[in-house]
């Protein structure tokens, strides 16, 4: 008995393949007998065997599984003419051709989706899940909700797709951009021309009911001009983070908890075309000579993008939102992430000119705690900001913000925050104020630091407020100085004065756990006591991290002099006995 097998790409008409009795590998290598060459799908992804007139389908311990009318298989499964397997993106259907006839393969994709669009995903929705061949479980068996895939967002991702492909022919929408067209005209003559087909679509009934006219214009002036999907999730305040892996699969992050959003985009040209709207206007590029790239949103937001050949999956972008509300100092003791007394201490400590480091983990928070203490430096201080990528926000009058720059296209130009740091001195800065030390520039930040430029603010990437000195020892080294190692302790022990340390519990939430003054250097020993460090008691019922930021009872060596600063705060903030009992 002969046998057809249907093949959905996104986006692509299906594909109609005539299969004799035998053994076919699908996966996305050369060796294989069906090729799906799309990133989601592994190297050897499948086992199809056709024998004895039944077709067995097989999962070859593949990276992201085969799935059966919707539901993950663990063992081989006979298939039914019913039967849905889903690969990645792509939908494979087998037919024996003595019950169903197969139809040809168009040569080219229909210009608008045709109204049995919705028939066909009735008849694809998946039926209950096969039985495998053998007596093995099944993931319903083992308590696992099969996760069903909705026939409709395909038929609407195909939509947009046609829509667009047909606003691309009417519009030369890179030349538009290139021209002298105003964003305004260029706006309004792209949403007249999809609301134009999408009108057409409609007029001859061929748009599937249950789908908003309105909605699917927004979504595809999005992806045309705008950031697509991602358009709904930056306007979200409760979003913080943005988390693109390929076309077909975006998390987000809220209230500290990664999430799936659903949302997906048409094509990996759809999220390249993404990622060069967000990187061209600040004179990035992306390629394959540089397949990665740092950059930022109009609003701040820090942007990692890389593409193929490096990622595996598809053009990737990750995009840590900041809030378009100046966060103060109420804000943060609402949050949790700090106390009244611990904000204190340090607008004492920026007011005195004291350095700071802000520490943490990746997301912990080191960016948006960076900008809130610079709101503490006094208006008439000139500051120099240095970052990889713009983010601070400084509110004072006198800023000036120096970028790094990356190598062109020959690999010459780079300018790294080194060179700015160096630079800056020659500024005249009451304040030098550096996003990141990651690298060499540690060296010529510490001496900036020890030559008088006192109140500066920095942030390292460290697990404690001990671990900030080996890892400034360590990116010291980085700089190609052979200094010896007290010898760069002197630097760190004479140059730093606070680390605060911030950290990203278990529930999500952010919480500066220490505040620490570096003392001096005794022998090989950098001396630290810790003034304010954060207890947690456990978890509430609604496993929220319960505790509190308290002082230790240190006293910080410069209390003595506040007065000469013409400072002052109560002593009894440093004093954990003259606090409320701790519960």
């Amino acid at each position: 008995m002969r046998y057809s097998l249907n093949i959905a790409h996104p986006g692509q008409p299906v594909q109609a393949v005539e299969l004799l009795e035998g053994s076919y590998t699908i996966g996305r290598g050369e060796a294989c007998k069906i090729r799906l060459r799309l990133p989601e799908v592994s190297e050897r992804h499948a086992l199809l065997v056709i024998r004895d007139n039944q077709a067995i389908i097989e999962d070859l311990h593949s990276s992201n599984g085969v799935l059966v009318n919707g539901v993950t298989i663990t063992a081989p499964v006979r298939l039914s003419n019913d039967s849905v397997i889903s690969i990645g993106p792509c939908l494979l259907r087998v037919f024996s051709n003595s019950k169903e006839r197969v139809p040809e393969p168009s040569s080219a994709p229909e210009p608008y989706p045709l109204e049995s669009a919705q028939k066909r995903a009735e008849s694809e929705r998946p039926a209950p899940a096969t039985k495998p061949v053998g007596s093995h479980p099944s993931a319903q068996q083992n308590g696992q909700q099969p996760t069903q895939p909705d026939p409709m967002l395909a038929i609407v991702r195909e939509i947009k797709s046609q829509i667009n492909r047909e606003l691309v022919q009417r519009l030369d929408l890179k030349r538009m951009t290139a021209s002298n067209t105003s964003p305004k005209e260029l706006e309004a003559k792209v949403k007249s021309t999809i609301r134009t087909i999408i009108s057409e679509v409609q007029s001859k009934q061929r748009l599937p009911g249950g789908i908003n006219a309105e909605r699917l214009e927004r979504e595809i002036y999005n992806e045309a001009m705008r950031l697509g999907p991602l358009e709904d999730f930056l306007d979200d305040d409760s979003i913080t983070e943005i988390m693109v892996n390929g076309p077909n699969q975006v998390y987000i992050e809220r209230d500290g908890k990664l999430v799936n959003s659903g949302q997906t985009f048409m094509d990996e040209e759809s999220v390249l075309g993404v990622i060069e709207r967000i990187v061209a206007p600040i004179g990035r590029r992306i390629d394959e000579s540089q397949p990665y790239v740092d950059a930022r949103l109009p609003d701040g937001s820090r942007v990692n993008a890389i593409i193929s050949p490096l990622s595996l999956i598809g053009p990737c972008i990750t995009i840590r939102k900041f809030s378009k509300k100046v966060l103060t100092v109420e804000d943060f003791i609402n949050f949790g992430t700090w106390t009244q007394d611990a904000a204190d201490v340090l607008r004492i400590c920026v007011l005195m000119r004291k350095n700071i480091i802000v520490a943490g983990g990746t997301g912990s928070g080191k960016t948006t705690l960076l900008n809130l203490l610079s709101t503490f430096i006094p208006e008439t201080d000139r500051i120099v900001t240095i970052e990889d990528a713009a983010e601070l926000r400084l509110n004072q009058p006198h800023v000036v913000r120096l970028e790094s720059r990356p190598p062109n296209i020959e690999g010459r130009g780079a300018i790294p925050i080194r060179d700015l740091v160096r630079n800056s001195l020659r500024m005249r800065p009451d304040r030098i104020i550096v996003g990141e030390c990651r690298g060499g520039e540690s060296l010529d930040m510490l001496q900036a630091m020890n030559t008088g430029h006192d109140g500066s603010l920095t942030t390292v990437h460290a697990n404690s407020p001990r671990d900030v000195i080996s890892r400034l020892e360590t990116m010291v080294l980085m700089s190609g100085m052979d200094l010896p190692s007290r010898a760069i302790r002197e630097q760190i022990a004479s140059a730093v004065d606070i680390i605060v340390h911030e950290s990203r519990m278990s529930d999500g939430s952010r919480k500066v756990t220490y505040i620490t003054e570096v003392v001096g250097l005794e022998g090989q020993q950098v001396v630290m006591q810790d003034l304010f460090e954060f207890k947690q008691t456990g978890l509430d019922e609604n496993a929220k991290v319960t505790g509190q930021l308290l002082p230790t009872g240190s006293m910080p060596t410069f209390y003595e002099h506040l007065a000469t600063r013409g400072l002052e705060i109560d002593p009894t903030v440093f004093d954990p006995s003259a606090k409320e009992a701790y519960q």
